[in-house]
């Protein structure tokens, strides 16, 4: 009899599975990185508890490209800085990814705010461009021009915080209690260079960025690193206290706007898309 590959795997098969995930070699990234501050009051109100801000009102963007085996992956983050006691980190709000595989392990396992969009970045001689897309709108766009060479950081370890939760089957609330992760990740670079640029964030009803404006743009820069990354969860979260941020994860829980147009935008007037993809920089600010 044929073997029916939905079938069970055999516990060979799943050990195999399991050994070949330790030994994954380094894998290198492409990216570019650009960090400032915002309106403290923006930052606090994105925040969900146990979560609080951190001393300073700080975003980061980092937009990245990578060859896994042959198959490339376009990842994104914008985060903004956090904290959960004594543990500083980062709380991303998207992070578009361009590849199914990388949206549901990361979102399932670990709770990341995984969306899949459009993410790249360019470089031609010393000029840069990255940008992060969704729903045929760049939300997020850094662009300049690279000018010098960095020293090296040594290696590090960065901590981001997920909530990881499963929306409930009648649709109301979540079947069982979300749980806080602190994720670290050690990250090795290997080259870096700074950027002489612009953050331009621009208007989407789906990935609300442009809500986080540059006010102060600290730094943007280019380089190749490499990271694991390891999950705890660290606490259980109030399932009240959270469900008002639910929509951060998806564009819709219901999933009656996730359509670029709503079902009810033919019996209304709407702005131009001009006014619509109306950008704020660094430079603008």
């Amino acid at each position: 009899m044929a073997r029916v590959r939905y079938g069970p795997r055999t516990e060979a098969e799943m050990q195999a599975a399991r050994d070949a995930r330790s030994v994954l070699p380094d894998i290198w990234s492409t990216g570019v990185v650009a960090v400032w501050e915002t309106d403290p009051d923006v930052v606090a109100q994105v925040l969900p508890a146990p979560l609080k801000p951190a001393e300073r009102p700080l975003v980061r963007v980092n937009i990245s490209q990578v060859d896994i085996f042959g198959s490339p992956l376009g990842a994104g983050s914008f985060a903004v800085a956090a904290q959960h006691g004594a543990q500083s980190g980062w709380y991303p709000l998207v992070m578009p990814m361009t590849t199914e595989r990388a949206l549901t392990g990361g979102r399932e396992v670990f709770g990341e705010p995984k969306k899949l969009g459009e993410v790249s970045v360019a470089r031609e001689s010393d000029t840069v461009l990255a940008r992060l897309a969704r729903h045929g709108v760049d939300f997020v766009e850094v662009r300049g021009r690279v000018t010098t060479a960095l020293p090296l950081p040594e290696e590090t370890e960065k901590v981001d915080f997920y909530l990881k939760f499963l929306p409930a089957v009648d649709g109301d609330g979540f079947d069982l209690d979300p749980v806080l992760v602190h994720c670290t990740r050690r990250e090795r670079v290997r080259k870096l260079e700074a950027v002489d640029g612009e953050v331009i964030l621009r208007e989407s009803a789906f990935d609300p960025v442009a809500d986080l404006p540059v006010r102060r743009l600290l730094e943007i820069t280019i380089g190749e690193k490499t990271s694991d990354q390891r999950g705890r969860v660290v606490e259980r979260v109030s399932p009240q206290a959270l469900l008002p941020f639910v929509h951060q994860r998806y564009d819709d829980p219901a999933q009656v706007l996730d359509s670029v147009t709503p079902p009810d935008a033919a019996s209304r007037s709407v702005a131009s898309p001009d006014a619509a993809a109306a950008p704020t920089s660094a430079g603008e600010a």
